[in-house]
């Protein structure tokens, strides 16, 4: 039996499509980083525990690093490079940067891309279900406070400083 080595995948990451070979063990983070150069979302820890890889496919939230780019084949691949447009930051990225959120930055991505998972799902989550939607991404510069309240301005909420 001969084992499968390579395949065509084809895939539609931030709205753009995209056909390529790609090794039948490449992970997704490796095949959008290094295939598709889109470098925003970072490679942590490689195990599934930081959350930095974080993307959107299919409407899903999850974490690049645990998934294999030929499993992606069909899908459409949200990164953080797809938000904002035309060089203007979203309103989720500037409440980030109006509220402090970010520090060395490394995080940030998978933070950003949680976070847009949570509000399409809900537009005004509590502060606990914000807690709840970024437990899966570690940041070891910030301690959350920020994260959450850059998360509930960018809902429309009030947030006390």
């Amino acid at each position: 039996m001969a084992v499968e080595t390579s395949r065509t995948i084809s895939v539609e990451v931030n709205g753009v499509p995209y056909e390529r070979e790609v090794e039948a063990r490449r992970l997704l983070i490796h095949f959008l980083r290094d295939d598709l150069d889109l470098t925003g979302s970072h490679v942590g820890c490689d195990t599934g525990n930081c959350g930095a890889c974080s993307v959107i496919l299919d409407g899903v939230l999850l974490k690049s690093c645990m998934m294999l780019a030929v499993q992606a084949d069909g899908s459409s691949i949200r990164t953080v490079e797809g938000l904002g447009s035309d060089g203007e930051l979203d309103p989720l990225q500037q409440a980030f940067s109006d509220h402090h959120a970010l520090q060395c930055g490394y995080c940030t991505p998978g933070m950003l891309m949680s976070a847009t998972a949570l509000l399409e799902r809900n537009p005004r989550p509590s502060a606990d279900e914000i807690r709840r939607a970024i437990q899966g991404n570690i940041c070891r510069c910030t301690g959350y406070v920020n994260v959450v309240k850059a998360i509930q301005a960018a809902s429309g909420q009030e947030v006390s400083e």
